[in-house]
Formats: C-alpha cells, sequence, structure tokens
C-alpha cells in the first residue's frame, strides 16, 4: 500500500515539475512572439499555466527577486520539489 502511495506522490510532483517547465517555455515563446496571447486557447493556456503555478511560485518570487530580469523561482521551486519527492520516497519505501 505504500509503494503506491509513493507512486502516486512521486507522479503527481513529476507532474506539477513538468507544468513549470511547460510554464517558462510558453513564457519565452510570448516573449519571443512566437506565441500571440491575442489568441483566446493561447490566453487560455497562459491562464490555466499561471493560475496552476502562481500559488507554489507567488512566495518565493517575494522571497527572491528577479536577477537580471531572468526569474529564478521556477528553478527553486524545481529544486524543493524534487527534494521533497526524495524525502517523502525516503519515508515511504
Amino acid at each position: 500500500m505504500m509503494y503506491i502511495l509513493a507512486d502516486l506522490i512521486g507522479t503527481c510532483i513529476e507532474i506539477y515539475i513538468f507544468i513549470i517547465i511547460l510554464e517558462i517555455a510558453v513564457s519565452w515563446l510570448i516573449h519571443f512572439g512566437v506565441i500571440n496571447t491575442q489568441n483566446p486557447q493561447a490566453g487560455n493556456l497562459v491562464a490555466l499555466l499561471k493560475k496552476a503555478t502562481d500559488p507554489v511560485m507567488e512566495p518565493v518570487r517575494r522571497v527572491i527577486p528577479s536577477i537580471g530580469g531572468f526569474d529564478l523561482s521556477p528553478l527553486v521551486v524545481i529544486i524543493g520539489l524534487q527534494i521533497l519527492e526524495r524525502i517523502i520516497l525516503k519515508i515511504l519505501y
């Protein structure tokens, strides 16, 4: 039973990390003009990604400022999630 719970938690954390990476990629594509946010589907995608990641990213953004225009909060959150995943997996396995 614990193995199933550990796998479920690990999978959820990995999916969330993928969503963060997807938000980073989409923000770069918007910045370089590849994606137009005036497009309703693109706007909906951006809004969905923001709603999914902002609750975790905003507290980190308040503590860690942008450096040279680069937002380092996704990197910090991803590293934190990976550490959390390893701790949880060690406890449950």
